[in-house]
């Protein structure tokens, strides 16, 4: 019998893949926040339509990345953190839009974009059978993916905003929540045999948030209880954490074993 094996266009799911997903979300929000918040001065003014411009910006980078995402024909990890950068960056904008000018508030925001995730998985899975990341090697499967991951960024962001102010955790405490949630899935992907796929996608939300309030915690003013590091600063160091990474650790495709997607490549 003959095992036909597709590579996926995503990396495959190692620790170094999350050590990079981690910084990538973190860039995006003190990428996000520089744009938005020193640039465009949304903070101070949140209904001047600064959230909403750098939305746009963000969201032409982002449709660019995944455009070239989707016409290279195997997997590029340039082009793929690229795309993911851009969800991430896109993502913290349009929370802070949704959040902030449009008055929704964090809890309000997250539940709306946790049932857009959901929602997103549901359909995806009903229409194709499955949404394990390791059958990403299709046009079909990759839009579903990238559509996905832009409800998931943009709830990251949400969900981490709510966790430090709302809670009154603040940035640090926010961070240490989401560290324990990543460990406890850690700890139940080896000692438990709960679906990987569920775990996946839980850990790649989690990350988001994660991700935020590092972000948060690196830029906002000390009086907020941040380091008050300058946004464009933090990310110019991050982005070449991130480079120098990809560069160091190995960046294979993903292997899907199986033949409904082989069959679909031939």
């Amino acid at each position: 019998m003959q095992n036909d094996e597709v590579l996926s266009k995503v990396p495959e799911v190692t620790l170094g893949f999350w050590l990079i997903k981690i910084l990538a979300t973190t860039l995006g929000e003190t990428g996000g926040d520089a744009v938005t918040m020193s640039w465009l001065h949304a903070d101070a003014h949140p209904h001047n339509g600064g959230y909403l411009v750098g939305t746009g910006i963000f969201l032409g980078v982002f449709v660019a990345a995944v455009i070239a995402q989707i016409v290279t024909r195997k997997f590029n990890p340039w082009v793929y953190w690229l795309a993911i950068v851009a969800s991430t960056t896109v993502g913290t904008a349009m929370a802070d839009f949704f959040d902030r000018s449009l008055g929704i508030g964090y809890t309000g925001g997250s539940s709306i974009l946790l049932a857009c995730v959901l929602c997103s998985l549901a359909i995806w899975y009903f229409t194709l059978g499955s949404i394990n990341v390791q059958t990403v090697a299709t046009p079909k499967v990759e839009i579903f993916y990238w559509v996905t991951i832009t409800f998931s960024q943009t709830l990251g962001t949400a969900l981490g905003d709510w966790m430090a102010d709302s809670t009154g955790l603040g940035y640090q405490g926010g961070a240490l929540v989401f560290c324990v949630g990543l460990v406890v899935l850690a700890a139940l992907y080896y000692l438990t045999p709960i679906s990987r796929v569920f775990l996946f996608w839980a850990a790649f939300i989690l990350t988001r948030p994660l991700g935020a309030t590092v972000g948060d915690f690196l830029d906002k003013p000390t009086a907020a209880g941040g380091l008050d590091f300058s946004r464009s600063l933090a990310s110019g160091v991050i982005f070449v954490v991130i480079v120098l990474l990809i560069f160091v650790l190995p960046q294979r495709p993903g292997r899907h074993p199986g033949s409904r997607v082989a069959a679909q490549m031939r």
